[in-house]
């Protein structure tokens, strides 16, 4: 048998404890020297990156209409899903509040920290653009009107500026051409706004239209309506589940309104539906889970349910009047040191003919100040823990800064730069570590 020389048989041994990492000692060979070789350590994993709120890459936003969150919250509330079933799964705001009655002022303060005007105060009954006479403090818009001009700035203004995405799903808009478009639906300017009620559907074979062109926050800002990005970023709520498939086809931020029956306005509706909260829950049931399935949801997601505002504090109807009356107040409690803004002032009487209610008697609405009243809110994300409960005080200037906080925009719109407003925090976002 061939055996290698002594020199040769140690240099192999070598090799081989040298590659199984031990310390050896091998003779070299030239009279019983030794020497002594230790293996380099292994490397040292990198620690993950901290998570923070800037850990979040998707929002999605779903407003539900007029409801107390005494009502939405109860113990027999009539939508269990949200109220027992996702407050379970994530974080439960219970100190949530609108910003103002009735709801545009809501949805435009959501989209700019702009507070509400005589005409956004009366939901815009004509669609006419924003008459601007000057400016105050927090970047407040003085004047009348609706249609804000292109100096005023919204989210997805920002958004863009960072080369980020946003979207907004209204359902069943352009379901009736004849009332508003398909894409970018919203009356023509300076014009009675027809989408005000929701529309049943005709002989004729027209679908149930019960879109809302206030219940559409876009739909109030030229920056929006007059770029090429309206007709491409607000769509039907139908084009939602296709989108969801990929992160490339899912926004950074989405905006999804239910129509009139679905986001609890209505009750009953004009297809049968009951309305209310519960077909508000059963929208809940059908589109949240599509939400937490989606890859963007998974990977960074976060799910913000909310209420534009509150429901009226009272009622009373007044039969003597012709048609009836019905007078309906609004407490119009706020949080957050929340500003009443430039442009009204409070208390205030609304007051709706009729043939503008779409109901047969007036409608007068008395609030009494400037707030939207409580209403809570839901949020879910991997981000945070189930079961959360915050008793933080937070509106919808509070939202808007923390949406601008999480995309790192640069900067905060209107309210949502008054001092002292508090964005989520580690008490919302309790499973960053």
């Amino acid at each position: 048998m061939f055996k290698l020389p002594r020199a040769g048989w140690l240099a192999a041994s070598c090799a081989a404890v040298a590659t199984a990492l031990l310390v050896a000692a091998c003779g070299t060979g030239d009279g019983g020297n030794t020497s002594t070789t230790a293996a380099a350590p292994a490397p040292t994993p990198a620690a993950p990156a901290p998570k923070t709120i800037q850990s979040i890459k998707h929002v999605f936003v779903i407003t539900l209409e007029n409801q107390n969150y005494a009502t939405t919250f109860a113990a027999n509330s009539k939508a269990p899903y949200l109220s027992q079933t996702l407050v379970s799964q994530g974080a439960h705001l219970q100190q949530y509040y609108g910003t103002t009655h009735v709801s545009l002022g809501n949805y435009v303060a959501m989209l700019s920290g702009q507070a509400v005007t005589p005409d956004t105060q009366m939901d815009c009954q004509v669609y006419k653009d924003f008459a601007l006479s000057g400016m105050a403090d927090h970047g407040q818009a003085i004047g009348t009107g609706c249609v804000y001009p292109a100096s005023i700035k919204t989210l997805p203004d920002q958004l863009k500026a960072v080369g980020l995405t946003w979207k907004g799903y209204m359902e069943d808009m352009g379901n009736d051409p004849t009332r508003e478009s398909a894409t970018c639906g919203h009356p023509t300017l300076n014009t009675q706004d027809k989408t005000q009620s929701a529309q049943a559907a005709t002989a004729g074979g027209t679908p149930a239209d019960q879109y809302a062109t206030r219940h559409n926050p876009f739909a109030y800002f030229h920056s929006i309506i007059d770029s090429p990005d309206c007709a491409t970023n607000v769509v039907n709520l139908n084009g939602l589940a296709a989108d969801l498939q990929s992160i490339n086809t899912t926004a950074n931020f989405t905006f999804i309104t239910p129509n009139l029956c679905n986001d609890g306005h209505d009750s009953p509706c004009v297809t049968g539906a009951p309305g209310g909260l519960v077909s508000a829950d059963a929208f809940l049931q059908k589109w949240v889970p599509l939400i937490m399935a989606s890859p963007a949801y998974q990977q960074d997601g976060l799910l913000i349910i909310n209420f534009d505002e509150s429901a009226y504090a009272s009622q009373a109807m007044d039969t003597t009047t012709t048609p009836p009356t019905l007078t309906m107040t609004f407490t119009g409690q706020t949080c957050c040191n929340q500003q009443p803004g430039p442009n009204v002032t409070f208390p205030i009487t609304q007051s709706f003919p009729a043939s503008v209610s779409h109901y047969p008697y007036n409608i007068n609405l008395v609030t009494q100040s400037h707030g939207g009243d409580r209403t809570g809110a839901v949020l879910l994300s991997p981000f945070i823990k189930p079961g959360t409960v915050s008793t933080t005080q937070y509106n919808h200037y509070a939202l808007l800064k923390t949406l601008e906080d999480i995309f790192q925009v640069g900067g905060y719109l209107g309210y949502a730069s008054q001092e002292g407003l508090q964005s989520m925090g580690s008490d919302v976002f309790t499973n960053l570590n």
